[in-house]
This record gives C-alpha cells, sequence and structure tokens, in this order.
C-alpha cells in the first residue's frame, strides 16, 4: 500500500499536469508498486515533461504482461518504461523542435547583506583530488545570480529571490593576510556573476584596489554578461583577468536565460581588451546534441577573428556536471530543458557524460583552435577526468598542485608582459 504522503516528497510531482499525476497515483496502486518504484517512475515522468518529449502516459507499455502476476509483472512493466526513457537519453539531443521557457527580466530580487563576518574566501566549492582541479581560491564578495542558467548549482546553494552583497568589502579585503612572495589565483564568479551587477555597492572599485595592493594576485572576473560600464573604474589594475563564458546561440536560448547573446558577449570582451585587459573564454559547459560541432567551430572561428593570442590568458573547457541538488532542484522547478536529457554515468560522485563524448568535444574544440594559440594561450579542462587531458591535449599533469602551478605561471607570464609593455 503507498503511503499517500509520498506524493508530497517526490521532487517535482506537483509540477506535473493533472493527467500524468493520475496515471501515476493509479498506476501506482493498482500494479501494487513499491515507493522505490513509484520514486524512479515520477523522476521520469517529470524528466519528459522537462524535456518536452512525450508523456509517461505515451511510453507506457503493458502488453504482453497479461499472463505475469504480482512483482514479475510490476517489475516488468516498470523496466520497460525506464528503458524507454534510457533510450531518450542515450540518443544524442536536438533543439529544433525545443520550445525554451519564457523569461522576463527579474524585478524581484531582494538585495541582503552579507555581514562581514562571514568568510569572504574560500576554495572551489566542487574541488577534488577525483578531478584534475586548479585549486582555484573563491572570493565570495556576491551569492545568488540575477541570471537563469538551466544547469547552474549556484541556485541549488541560496535562497532564489535574494542577492547577497558582502558588507564592507573594502574592510575586509584589507583584513585578508595574504603572503606576499606566493602567486594568488582568485576567483569571484563561484557563487555569482562577477560583472552583471557593474560597479554596485562600490564592488568592483573596491576588488580593483585590491588587486592593485596585491600585484602577486590574478584576479579573475567570469561573466556571461555584456556591460562594459565597469571598464570605467580606476584603476584597471593588470593582474585582473576578465573572462567570459561562452556558448553557441541555440544554447544560449534554449538554456541561459537572460544571459547576454554570444555577440554581445564577445563585443564586452573585445571592449576590455581594448582597455588592455587580458581577456579569457570558458567554453563551459559544451553541451553534446545534434550541431555541436558546427555551431561549436563557428563560435571558435568568431574569437580567432576578433582576439589575438596575446590578448587572451586562458581558455577552459568543460561539460555538464550535476551534483544531486541540481537535479532535484530542476525537477521542483518545473522548468523545460534539455540539459539533463544525456546519458548520465558516475563522475566522481557527480553525473555528467560518457568519457568518449567528452573526449571528442574538447578534442574537436582545442584543435579548431590555430597553433599560435595552442602555444601562446593556456588551454585546459575544468574539473574533468586526469585521463582526458592527454587525449585532447598531448600532455597531463601529474598532480592538481603541478597543473595549478603551470597556470599561474602562464598567467602572471602575461600579466607581467603587459605591465611592462604599459610601464
Amino acid at each position: 500500500m503507498i503511503d499517500a504522503s509520498i506524493w508530497e516528497t517526490l521532487p517535482g510531482f506537483s509540477t506535473l499536469s493533472q493527467s500524468d499525476q493520475s496515471f501515476i497515483k493509479e498506476a501506482a496502486q493498482r500494479l501494487r508498486l513499491s515507493q522505490q518504484n513509484v520514486r524512479k517512475i515520477c523522476e521520469a515522468a517529470v524528466d519528459l515533461t522537462l524535456w518536452e518529449e512525450p508523456s509517461i502516459s505515451q511510453l507506457w507499455d503493458e502488453s504482453g504482461t497479461e499472463r505475469l502476476t504480482g512483482k514479475t509483472r510490476s517489475s516488468k512493466i516498470v523496466s520497460r518504461f525506464l528503458e524507454a526513457v534510457i533510450a531518450l537519453r542515450e540518443k544524442i539531443t536536438t533543439y529544433e523542435d525545443f520550445i525554451p521557457p519564457v523569461f522576463s527580466e527579474r524585478k524581484d530580487i531582494v538585495v541582503e547583506p552579507i555581514s562581514s563576518d562571514q568568510k569572504l574566501m574560500g576554495r572551489c566549492p566542487v574541488a577534488g583530488e577525483k578531478t584534475r582541479c586548479c585549486n582555484l581560491e573563491t572570493l565570495d564578495a556576491v551569492k545568488q545570480c540575477g541570471f537563469g542558467c538551466s544547469y547552474c548549482s549556484i541556485q541549488s546553494f541560496y535562497d532564489q529571490d535574494r542577492v547577497y552583497f558582502h558588507q564592507d568589502l573594502a574592510g575586509s579585503l584589507s583584513r585578508l593576510e595574504l603572503d606576499p612572495e606566493e602567486i594568488y589565483h582568485i576567483g569571484t564568479g563561484q557563487s555569482s556573476d562577477s560583472l552583471m551587477w557593474g560597479d554596485r555597492d562600490n564592488l568592483l572599485t573596491d576588488l580593483f584596489a585590491f588587486a592593485t595592493a596585491h600585484p602577486n594576485v590574478i584576479l579573475e572576473l567570469k561573466t556571461k554578461a555584456a556591460r562594459t560600464d565597469w571598464l570605467s573604474v580606476e584603476p584597471l589594475p593588470s593582474n585582473v583577468i576578465a573572462t567570459w563564458s561562452l556558448n553557441t546561440p541555440a544554447i544560449i536560448e534554449a538554456e541561459e536565460h537572460l544571459t547576454a547573446t554570444l555577440e554581445a558577449r564577445l563585443q564586452a570582451a573585445r571592449a576590455a581588451a581594448d582597455k588592455n585587459l587580458l581577456v579569457g573564454f570558458h567554453f563551459h559547459p559544451m553541451i553534446w546534441y545534434d550541431r555541436w560541432e558546427e555551431d561549436y567551430l563557428t563560435v571558435i572561428s568568431r574569437v580567432q577573428e576578433l582576439f589575438s593570442p596575446e590578448e587572451v590568458a586562458m581558455i577552459s573547457l568543460g561539460t555538464l556536471t550535476f551534483i544531486k541538488p541540481v537535479i532535484k532542484q530542476l525537477r521542483e522547478a518545473g522548468r523545460k530543458t534539455r540539459v539533463t536529457e544525456i546519458p548520465l554515468i558516475d563522475a566522481a560522485g557527480k553525473s555528467s557524460y560518457p568519457l568518449e563524448i567528452k573526449e571528442r568535444l574538447f578534442k574537436t574544440a582545442y584543435e579548431s583552435f590555430s597553433p599560435q594559440w595552442r602555444e601562446s594561450v593556456f588551454f585546459y579542462l575544468c574539473m574533468e577526468d586526469p585521463s582526458l587531458w592527454e587525449p585532447v591535449f598531448g600532455h597531463s599533469y601529474k598532480d592538481n598542485e603541478s597543473f595549478e602551478q603551470a597556470m599561474k605561471q602562464s598567467y602572471m607570464n602575461k600579466i607581467n608582459s603587459r605591465r611592462f609593455e604599459l610601464a
């Protein structure tokens, strides 16, 4: 007997249509399904709705099971349905028939202060030894993002209707104890978008003053915005690297809601480079869909048209990796997306593409850059399996520390070269 309270605990069940909810409840009662099987079919039914694929009633098939009884029959029917959903995951995704959800500009976000007593600095929240990690240090001056990317993990960490700005940021930065003999690579884009807020509450003024006071710091700003007004903030320290996450127009339209268009991001990066700032680009997440190769090569070609490798500090490659809270949040939100309609396998305790798909994505992207770019720009895989480095780049790092040191040295070499040119 199914406990009636289970329906309230199933992520996304309330977002299903009344017909789907009734179908699941009726099947669960009639076939005497276990709570575990109810949970599985509910999750799959929610996924089908998010993906805009046929509903559970359309994929449900009880034919040929009439002579079976009890658990044998119910297990056969449930397995057949789940296998049909797996088949959808394993076929390459298409966005040709996908209708993205409609987003209006957010007007209801409440800005609240972060106490100056709260910790300001930390480590990359997904760092670990099972993937090759650069040991990025994070600076959480702002928490929560105003964009609506369907795959983003930030949305599972904070209250979605509130954005938190650190109180007395200048004072907190001045109290950080940094070793002047050590190089620090610090990113501000792990708990929010680095540039969508501009210089609100002197955010960038304080960060740039911090970078100016600490020439041994590499301060990385990461964004999907197209703002350029922040470029008037003085000074613009040479040890600030402005980076843009890039994706194809199809993915931006379908999955990166409220963000700037590809061309707008590139033009904003061009404006930053024209101000003598080093820039960088993150192809992350690369998504496996039917036009991926043509579309990503077009983006990469545009990058090489607009920038010289001397202006670019890094190119990172990475793809979809989900932690369980994000998948749960996606189901509960009920927002249409196809980012989870992929073959998910275990990836160091998370869920991601099989390695063979990743290798093809990354290798195709890397080899589309000219030899000059590959020699001058620091390319890396972000939080990916160490076994992918050799087939993609032809080299690898023995551990995270050697990767971290190589990255910092490459960035600092370009920063120092720029300082020399401007002197």
